[in-house]
Order: structure tokens, then sequence, then C-alpha cells
């Protein structure tokens, strides 16, 4: 794989080249984005903010700025270098598939986004990684903060899943860029806590993930967050059964069952909760397991 690429140096201003529009483009546009939510999270609330949002945004801020040094020093030149040798080699089911090469680059987003959604299930039911995504559920509140929220340890072992997505999939440099753009805008949309007009809502949630879907899935309790998978295309969910959208957003109570003091969720402690002794994660310190019972259409969103 490195062979090549180290002769002359043109490896490393390859690389270079390519992650330009990440630095050049992509983050700038993310910021954009965040910005905008920001202000639209203002006018339009979705859910009333359960704590003052000072401490809580500082503390969001700080494990954004930890997870997205990961994201440019290790996990954008790993993808680049993956896709790189992946198109280099002719790597990959959709680097052999006999079809045209923008049948093949839509193909290869597509599963990106799938795989993605495989990922995530994981991330919820192997015990080993839930400890770190974990910490992204936590948050007490959720808002466009929340989609930065995540351990640096879950952003180096995404790293592998990545690579593995990238190489197994067959996925080019600029594909997998176009990807990583396409994952941090939708990450930011359905984390945000925005109230769209319900019928807007309903109607892009039949392509895309969205505020109210995803709000679901970080309710405290245990079979909704056990639902909602999906990153990008909501299809994945409806495909394998696990959506659930008729929860009313007034009903969720944000976070996890066993974490329920601000105090307990500063940047030490989240940056600790990984390698300490675990609690059960589904019961809250009263003892008591959060349930609900709803009614209606899971597959059709509430309000």
């Amino acid at each position: 794989m490195t062979e090549p690429l180290a002769a002359g140096g043109l490896g490393s201003l390859a690389h270079a080249a390519l992650r330009a529009p990440f630095d050049a483009i992509i983050t700038p546009a993310v910021g954009m984005l965040l910005g905008g939510f920001l202000w639209l999270e203002h006018r339009h609330p979705l859910r009333p903010r359960t704590q003052s949002p000072r401490e809580r945004l500082k503390t969001n801020a700080a494990m954004a700025g930890l997870a997205m040094l990961v994201m440019r020093a290790a996990l954008v030149p790993a993808v680049l270098a993956m896709a790189s040798w992946a198109e280099r080699h002719g790597f990959g089911l959709t680097q052999m598939a006999p079809v045209p090469g923008l049948v093949r680059a839509a193909l290869a987003f597509v599963l990106m986004d799938y795989t993605t959604y495989l990922w995530h299930r994981l991330n919820h039911v192997v015990s080993f990684l839930w400890r770190f995504h974990r910490v992204h559920h936590t948050d007490l509140d959720l808002d466009v903060s929340t989609a930065f929220r995540f351990h640096v340890g879950e952003m180096l072992l995404s790293m592998g899943a990545r690579s593995l997505q990238i190489t197994i999939i067959g996925v080019g440099p600029m594909i997998a860029l176009a990807w990583e753009a396409a994952e941090l805008a939708a990450t930011e949309f359905h984390h945000s806590n925005i109230r769209l007009p319900i019928r807007l809502e309903r109607a892009l949630n039949q392509v895309l993930v969205t505020p109210r879907m995803h709000g679901i899935h970080h309710s405290i309790v245990e079979r909704e967050t056990s639902s909602n998978w999906s990153v990008l295309f909501s299809w994945w969910d409806r495909a394998h059964h696990t959506v659930r959208l008729n929860v009313p957003q007034p009903a969720i109570t944000i976070g996890v069952p066993a974490y329920r003091e601000a105090v307990e969720l500063g940047l030490v402690s989240l940056l600790k909760m990984p390698f300490g002794a675990q609690r059960p994660t589904w019961i809250l310190p009263s003892g008591g397991h959060p349930e609900r019972v709803v009614s209606g259409d899971a597959r059709r969103l509430a309000a």
C-alpha cells in the first residue's frame, strides 16, 4: 500500500491535495451550518431545555474540540489513504461491479450510509463499544452541540470501522470525502433542536433522518433508544423494522437513566466514563426502569 506513494514524496503530496477540500470547503461549511442551526434552535426550539446551557455547552465544546482533532489528524487521513488504495487496486464490491462510474459512485455512497447504520447499531448492542458511545447519550439536553459530543475513544474505534467500510465497499477518495461531508451535515441536522412544521418534517423523513426521529433515539426509555439508528437516509430503520416515530416530543426525556445529574457529566468525568465501573444503563438512580406505552402507528412521525 505504501510503496508507490512513497516514491518521490508523491504520496504526501497526493494526500495533502485530497485533504485540501476537507480543510477549505467541508470544515467551513460545517461551521456555517452549526451557526445556522444554533440560530434556528433559538428561534424555533423543538424541546424546552432542562438545564442552564452555559456549563453544558462548555463541556460539549471541549469534547467536540478533542473529537475534531482526532478526525482531522487521524480519521480523515486514514479514510483517504484507504480510499486511495481501494481505488488504485480496484478493490471492493463497487470497484468490481460492472456498472458505469456514476452508478458505482452512487452505490458506494449509499452503502457507506447503510454500513454506518450497522456500525451505529453495534455501538449500542456491543457492551465494549457502548462504554464509549454512552458518553454521547448522557447529554441531558439534545441540540446541535450534541452532534459533536463524542469520546475520543469512540472516534479512534470508528477509524477501524470506517477503514473496513471503505475497503469492503471499494470507496474512492472523492466519494469518501463526499460521505464525510454528508455525514457531518446530517449529524448536525438530526441532532438539532429545531421545530420544523410537522408536515414538512414528515415529508423529509420519508428520505432523511430528522430532528423528531433522532430525538426519540436519545430518549431515556430503552426501547426508544434501541431504534432509529439511521444516520443520513431513514430507509434502513424501516427496512430492518427498527423505526419508532410515534413518540410525541413533549413526552421525551433526553439522556441515559443511570446519569441524571449534570454535576456528574463534566469533561473529566466523561473522558473517564468508559474506563470506570459501569452502572446499569437503564436503571434510574431511584431504582426505576423508565417505560412508556405509546399508541398509534410506529412508522408515522408524531408531532
